[in-house]
């Protein structure tokens, strides 16, 4: 072993860890890595940036944005209306049809896009149909996987793979090469979570209006400062009403003029506050001094959905700024003009201490916020808001342009007119001249720490190719599973691959295993390409953890779910997707 297979292998391990441990962001991990890399000399600067330019990430950032023109149009939203009336005639029909719906249309779009899009609309049916969210939201999450891997820019592990494939002389994948395995595989999903799935998951909510859901039992009242109080003339920050009350403030009216309070907000003798708070704490208020009480009024008495003010229900997003900070540390209050009312954080409502509380990705917040600002929050890439409050707005005359174009995208690539990359970039500047999206919101739209935590990887993958530290972990693979066959390493690549995903992020775990696996294969004298399809399969199948994959996190919190309600459901459904993989990819792509 060389010193550069050393170190490479050094940080490989390193990475893994952080992955694993989620201690770090995913992205940054991956810039970490890069950086390492340069600086032992591993490879030189050209080969580090290569990532940025690589075919699969400008392909996975174009996904984007086509996804997102198809979802300002509303063609989705139209989805959601047509579940509600089967709904009402029979609530497995419409399950079945919203996994469908879900599963057809991550095919060709994100699939984290898909589910953000259903989340609200299945939260919807799910009230009007009385049944609990938790039988919506797993199939859904599940379906959108076994969509995504039914043709080549399902999920960003397809393309990133085929990536790979053809930087190691193999031939890229075409876009329906998958869809054989794909529609078995999205056949027995559907039809194991319609029999048994559903049957495993527990209902974990029940199904009421936001104050029942999060047990609210506090006050809006409003006090007045009087010029003895002792915050008059200091920040809300720093002043006895912010640091020791722990109170949602939702409003400042000064001289009959409402201001939306911030961390900075200076207070003035004179001021009236609305406050959200609990009886012990108005009970403290009125001991303190220095504040003139106006008569309370119980929460339910009050009209929380005024002109004015709205109560949203929003889930962190899977790679928002918010995953790992608190709202204290993101300005939350100031950047995005909403109060915090309450916080479901691990399956826990947490109302108290908000402000220094760790958000995490899947968290669900219920905040009041202005319904001049919800179109600004609807628009944010930090959360996905999941109650329905006032419709967002749509572009319905725009619907025809932007399946047309989408369509056009795909058959581009299923005719190999174009590389996938170029028709990809066609399809988004012909979204954004045809009026479908914004110049704005195609940026906007773009989840740049994925594209980060692709270059980083992407990285790490020359670096295991270069130092042959590839070729040396597959002559370990090679001497511990080898004399089994070559049927019996294809199953144990899956196997690899599978587990792998639970615990990092699956593109890191195709990066790292997809130069493994083409190596072993041609060691063996074998047929390069079931190998890799059986890590990509193997990598979009992550079933039995909230954080193996980015719809399972962003499901977790609306849901309510418990980490082994993933171990329950999830667990024989990659048992049976390893079975039919091991059985399947043999004879459709002979070894």
């Amino acid at each position: 072993m060389t010193v550069e297979i050393f170190v490479t292998l050094m940080i490989l391990v390193a990475a893994v860890v952080l992955f694993a441990s989620e201690k770090l962001d995913v992205d940054l991990v991956a810039l970490s890595v890069m950086a390492a890399l340069l600086a032992a000399g591993i490879i030189d600067a050209e080969e580090g940036i290569a990532g940025f330019s690589n075919t699969a990430t400008v392909t996975v950032a174009c996904m984007f944005v086509l996804s997102a023109g198809l979802a300002r149009t509303g063609a989705v939203a139209r989805t959601g209306r047509i579940l509600g009336s089967l709904a009402r005639r029979s609530v497995w029909l419409a399950l079945l049809t919203a996994m469908i719906s879900v599963g057809v249309m991550s095919a060709f779009i994100n699939n984290t896009a898909a589910v953000a899009i259903f989340l609200p609309i299945a939260l919807a049916v799910a009230r009007d149909s009385e049944t609990s969210p938790s039988k919506w939201l797993m199939p859904i999450s599940f379906a959108s996987m076994f969509g995504g891997v039914c043709t080549l820019i399902g999920t960003s592990t397809n393309i990133l793979v085929s990536s790979i494939a053809e930087t190691h002389g193999q031939d890229p994948f075409g876009m329906f090469e998958f869809t054989r395995l794909g529609l078995i595989v999205f056949g027995v999903g559907i039809l194991y979570m319609i029999t048994i799935g559903v049957r495993l998951i527990p209902e974990r909510r029940n199904v009421g209006d936001l104050m029942d859901s999060y047990a609210m039992t506090n006050y809006i009242t409003e006090i007045v400062l009087l010029p003895s109080a002792k915050s008059v003339g200091m920040a809300l920050r720093d002043s006895p009403l912010g640091r020791d009350f722990d109170l949602a403030i939702v409003q400042v009216r000064r001289d009959s003029l409402p201001v939306l309070p911030s961390a900075d907000t200076v207070l003035q003798a004179g001021d009236q506050l609305l406050i959200r708070t609990s009886v012990e704490k108005i009970k403290k208020l009125q001991e303190s001094g220095g504040i003139r009480l106006k008569p309370s009024t119980q929460w339910r008495d009050v009209d929380v959905e005024s002109d004015e003010l709205v109560m949203v229900e929003v889930v962190v997003a899977p790679n928002s700024r918010l995953n790992g900070r608190s709202l204290k540390q993101t300005s939350f209050r100031t950047h995005f003009g909403a109060v915090v009312l309450a916080v479901r954080h691990h399956s826990q409502i947490v109302r108290e201490h908000l402000a220094t509380l760790e958000m995490q990705a899947g968290d669900v917040l219920l905040i009041e916020i202005r319904k001049v600002q919800l179109a600004r929050l609807r628009q944010s890439q930090e959360f996905v808001v999941v109650s329905e409050i006032g419709a967002p707005e749509y572009r319905p005359h725009k619907i025809v342009p932007a399946v047309l174009i989408i369509a056009g995208v795909v058959i581009a690539a299923a005719l190999q007119l174009f590389p996938i990359v170029v028709g990809a970039l066609i399809g988004c500047v012909l979204l954004v001249l045809t009026g479908c999206i914004s110049l704005s919101e195609a940026y906007e739209s773009i989840e740049w720490r994925v594209i980060f935590l692709l270059a980083g990887v992407l990285t790490l993958g020359t670096a295991m190719e270069k130092t042959g530290a590839a070729m040396l972990i597959s002559t370990w693979v090679l001497d511990f599973f080898g004399a089994w066959g070559p049927v019996a390493l294809l199953s144990a690549f899956y196997v690899l691959t599978s587990l792998l995903t639970q615990a990092i992020s699956n593109a890191a775990t195709v990066v790292l295993l997809a130069p493994i696996a083409i190596a072993t294969a041609e060691a063996q004298g074998l047929n390069v390409r079931p190998f890799l399809v059986a890590v990509t399969f193997a990598a979009s199948a992550s079933f039995m953890t909230p954080v193996g994959y980015q719809t399972n996190t962003l499901i977790y919190g609306p849901g309510q779910y418990r980490f082994r309600d993933f171990v329950r459901v999830g667990t024989p459904l990659n048992i049976m997707f390893w079975l039919l993989a091991t059985w399947l990819i043999p004879w459709i792509w002979p070894l």
